[in-house]
């Protein structure tokens, strides 16, 4: 079995750390920014530097390419290296890093493969300055509309098109990811999540990711003077909103097999002290793999009251996904791989989203997850050991050795 090394991937994580680093003590690296233009220009400088062929596609998705000894589709790994604000050194990009490794052992190491390696970093993962999350590759499989995508703009009014131009990252339509061109897709990724560092296991094989549904719930009252307005005739949207982001926790937490559930997002009008709430609205995220759960959880929005301390309540979805299933042999290929390493593993579920269940509507798919300490991420404790940094490179490595070379 093939090894990385763990003080280039060190390297690497501390380099690339730079690229963003707030005052807080976080990662600030929001799709195209200066920061991410330099991460993504750093990334393309070192895969130059090993002799790759390096190409952009007209969603501003990066490739670097080993080639193979035959002109035929090969495997590709990659990542996003946008953050979130004031996120972490690792979410994204340790899977853009994992992958440039993997690459640099390959030439480092002589070694050559019948099919052509690539590595991808995809443009707007996140989704933070220029909604929705997973932009770029939702493009490519056909669930974005390309010239909608290009009009969003960010808070200061400069849409993505305008962004991708300035940051020269306009490129060829022809050289996007795709059947022709890849084989199969492996993403590397922190697992955002607890259960790899509780358990003790070093590596998840990510069998897929879970539904979701996401929800804007509005509550209309009555603006009144604070100081004068009796409390017997008041309609305060605040107050009564809170009654539902508790029942919601109430009656979600009482649905058999456990959705996870977030009310994460808030807004208050007027938003003054001195002014009782007239209008609040805030966010419901629910997520579960059984879609028997997910509707049960659409039957509690559903059920919610329409008038509750005087006030009026609206609910609408804004999106919504299935749950996706990774390719079963793919999964496998990183399973036999993480066994033959000796590297306890799993088989999961990803409760985030990830650009690779995009992929998979389009070719094979697959994740490797390596633990984060305490569950923690996107924010500034977001951290993994060295060690398990390198061993999901190595799994990495291996299962795409094994893949180049398939007959």
């Amino acid at each position: 079995m093939r090894r990385t090394s763990k003080e280039r991937l060190a390297e690497k994580i501390a380099c690339f750390g730079n690229f963003g680093a707030d005052e807080r003590g976080g990662i600030t690296r929001l799709s195209l920014s200066p920061a991410a233009l330099d991460a993504c220009a750093e990334f393309r400088r070192r895969c130059v530097d090993l002799g790759l062929a390096v190409r952009c596609d007209d969603m501003g998705n990066i490739y670097a390419v080993k080639q193979g000894a035959e002109d035929l589709p090969g495997p590709a790994m990659g990542s996003h290296a946008d953050s979130v604000v004031n996120g972490g050194n690792y979410d994204g990009m340790l899977g853009v890093l994992a992958a440039l490794e993997v690459l640099e052992t390959m030439v480092g190491d002589g070694i050559s493969t019948r099919r052509p390696v690539s590595a991808v970093i995809w443009t707007n993962e996140e989704g933070v300055r220029f909604p929705p999350a997973m932009m770029s590759s939702g493009v490519l499989t056909g669930k974005f509309d390309k010239s909608a995508v290009l009009a969003v703009r960010d808070s200061d009014g400069v849409s993505f098109g305008e962004a991708l131009s300035a940051g020269g990252r306009q490129g060829d339509r022809a050289a996007r990811l795709s059947p022709a061109t890849c084989t199969a897709y492996l993403e590397l990724h922190i697992e955002q999540g607890p259960v790899l560092d509780e358990s003790g296991e070093s590596v998840g094989v990510v069998q897929g990711v879970v539904g979701m549904c996401n929800y804007t719930i509005s509550v209309f009252g009555q603006a009144g003077h604070a100081g004068s307005t009796p409390m017997s005739r008041r309609r305060d949207a605040l107050y009564a909103a809170a009654g539902i982001i508790r029942r919601l926790h109430d009656e979600l937490g009482r649905i058999e097999g456990g959705p996870v559930f977030t009310c994460g997002h808030i807004e208050c009008r007027p938003n003054m002290h001195t002014i009782i709430p007239e209008e609040v609205s805030f966010s419901l995220d629910a997520r579960h793999r059984d879609p028997d759960v997910m509707r049960r959880v659409v039957g509690v929005i559903a059920a919610l009251p329409r008038e509750p301390d005087g006030c009026r309540v609206e609910y609408r979805e804004e999106w919504s996904r299935k749950t996706t299933l990774f390719d079963p042999a793919l999964a496998a290929v990183v399973k036999r791989n993480a066994d033959a390493l000796g590297y306890a593993n799993r088989f999961m579920f990803s409760g985030p989203g990830h650009d690779a269940q995009y992929v998979q509507d389009m070719l094979p798919a697959a994740m490797i997850f390596v633990p984060s300490i305490g569950g923690r991420s996107h924010c500034p404790d977001e951290n993994t050991s060295l060690d398990d940094c390198r061993n999901g490179a190595d799994v990495l490595l291996n299962a795409v050795l094994e893949l180049a070379d398939a007959q």
